[in-house]
């Protein structure tokens, strides 16, 4: 299952597109077997038989139960508008970069005599393009959310802690448990 900073990613990829996703059943159906090629192939991504995603085609059957719609809802999303996605997240990694919006709690390890109890902060950061093209290739390289997290735990802690060098020097930042996570790009 996919992690709270990818799913943030692919709201935020969602939010740029031109033209509104298929939101009929019959057309959603129709879009993936114009870009899966077959009704085999269709029913294999949702997890479900052909004979059922024909009749969803012909519109013999019209109320698939929830948990396949919405395998039909992320299969459409995920590949909606490529070249869109593409070209924002280039624009996002190559120059403009990425705004985290998070309420977690924070870990820290500092020298003696500071504190390292974490706590729940609310921020809204942006970070540089170098962290966005990080984040954008671990996520493409199938990277699991820790790793997600770590990333976005290293911007902050540069961007927003340790305010681009300029003090906190020996602090280490954690995000640990999140209750809210956003990006925008």
């Amino acid at each position: 299952m996919a992690g709270e900073i990818e799913d943030a990613i692919e709201r935020a990829e969602s939010e740029h597109f031109t033209q509104a996703p298929p939101k009929t059943l019959k057309s959603q159906i129709n879009y993936l077997m114009r870009q899966l090629g077959s009704a085999k192939a269709v029913a294999a991504e949702l997890g479900i038989t052909a004979d059922s995603v024909n009749r969803y085609r012909r519109g013999a059957r019209k109320h698939p139960p929830r948990h396949i719609q919405n395998r039909i809802d992320a299969a459409v999303r995920s590949r909606w508008q490529p070249l869109v996605r593409k070209r924002r997240r280039h624009k996002a990694a190559s120059s403009g970069g990425i705004t985290v919006e998070t309420r977690a709690r924070f870990g820290y390890r500092a020298p003696v005599g500071a504190t390292d109890d974490g706590r729940f902060r609310r921020l809204t950061v942006h970070l540089p393009a170098g962290y966005a093209r990080r984040l954008f290739d671990a996520r493409d390289q199938g990277a699991d959310d820790q790793h997600l997290r770590d990333i976005v735990a290293q911007g902050l802690q540069e961007v927003y802690f340790k305010d681009g060098g300029r003090r906190a020097a020996d602090l280490e930042v954690a995000l640990n448990d999140i209750d809210y996570f956003d990006v925008s790009f």
